[in-house]
């Protein structure tokens, strides 16, 4: 009996730490990013919103090629799909005016007005309905037929926000998006984005979204409908996509189609491959390194003068280095940084033993049975 209260009481002690920690975790996160956004310059804040604008990016990409298997290169339509639909939501019938000053703007969007959060929940429903609609006869392909369907998608989208003029401004794009992007808003966007993934993944959905990534035919013989699993978690996908797009669009102030084309797409896959295909806390990891790397290398891009190499400057020889890091992965680390594995606290207490424990009191041989 001593032994089975020792272990209930060391369960309860190390659930009270986890409970501790998990509390001290997100008190020295919010302490971190008033720092930033209080001390350091708007620059830096811009870095820091980006990168919570990329997790949100990566988790939902992740959702799809790293959780339920499937080889999607369609993210930047649905993202842009939720960067226009916020947009013209928000913007006011002066903006839209100023705007749309070659071609008018349809009457029926020149007066709307809405508040941010039922723009943005707007926004991604539109976007998840896209996504069901292009997922249903799409996801019946396989590997490299699923990724140039979902390609070509995207770039449809695309073309069809160029010249849908009366509507997007086509090539010109929208100006004088409201900032309602704030360093707030993006962050408590993406921790419930991040709450919402663990959840989904631990449910029975998700485990069946790992059971269609292993194995299809055994996953349906289980009993599991492949089919509907593939298409809602495209659609789940698809909605998160439009919410990070909406974000990215108020966060940049203007949007126009050029912002959405597969580069896009190629820049969150790299966090997701680099992070680790199935893993929450790799996206989490790879979306911050990728978006601070990003930055610091852009002088990469400008004229080089070091002592072997002088350029007069190469645009995208950044990328060019990111290329090649995410080929080292692919060949050296194929599971990326986190592989399938995820952060918790029981992993940090095994590699920093932390004793919880406490003293017992003596045995006196009064009041009290033992074995």
């Amino acid at each position: 009996m001593l032994r089975e209260a020792d272990a209930i009481h060391e369960k309860d002690a190390k659930k009270k730490l986890k409970t501790h920690l998990s509390v001290l975790g997100v008190v020295l996160i919010l302490g971190l990013i008033l720092l930033i956004q209080g001390v350091f310059s708007s620059f830096v804040v811009r870095i820091l919103n980006l990168c919570g604008i990329y997790i949100i990016l990566a988790l939902s990409l992740n959702l799809i090629n790293g959780f339920t298997g499937l080889f999607s290169l369609g993210h930047a339509g649905f993202m842009a799909l939720g960067a226009y639909i916020s947009a013209l939501l928000t913007m006011s019938p002066a903006q839209k005016e100023m705007n749309f000053f070659m071609t008018p703007i349809i009457s029926c969007l020149a007066q709307v007005e809405l508040p941010f959060i039922p723009a943005l929940i707007i926004a991604g429903s539109v976007s998840a309905l896209a996504g069901f609609l292009i997922g249903t006869p799409v996801l019946r392909l396989r590997d490299d037929y699923l990724a140039i369907a979902t390609l070509g998608f995207s770039e449809i989208i695309r073309v069809v926000l160029t010249n849908a003029q009366s509507i997007t401004n086509g090539a010109l794009g929208l100006k004088g998006l409201p900032r309602y992007a704030s360093t707030f808003m993006i962050w408590a966007l993406t921790f419930l984005t991040i709450i919402f993934m663990a959840a989904l993944v631990g449910s029975a959905f998700g485990r069946s979204c790992k059971a269609v990534r292993d194995n299809e035919i055994a996953a349906a013989a289980m009993g599991i409908p492949v089919a509907k699993v593939k298409i809602q978690s495209f659609t789940i996908a698809s909605f998160i996509a439009g919410i990070g797009g909406a974000l990215l669009g108020h966060l940049m102030s203007t949007i126009d189609p050029k912002m959405f084309t597969f580069s896009l797409t190629y820049n969150i896959l790299l966090i997701v491959v680099l992070g680790g295909n199935g893993s929450i806390t790799g996206s989490v990891l790879a979306a911050i390194i990728v978006t601070i790397s990003m930055e610091a290398l852009r002088f990469l891009d400008g004229p080089l003068n070091l002592i072997f190499i002088k350029t007069q400057g190469l645009p995208g020889l950044r990328m060019v280095v990111f290329s090649l890091l995410l080929l080292l992965v692919v060949i050296y680390r194929q599971q990326g940084l986190m592989g399938k594995r995820e952060f918790s606290w029981e992993g940090l207490l095994e590699i920093i033993p932390i004793k919880t424990r406490t003293k017992r009191k003596p045995y006196t041989g009064k009041g009290s049975n033992h074995a």
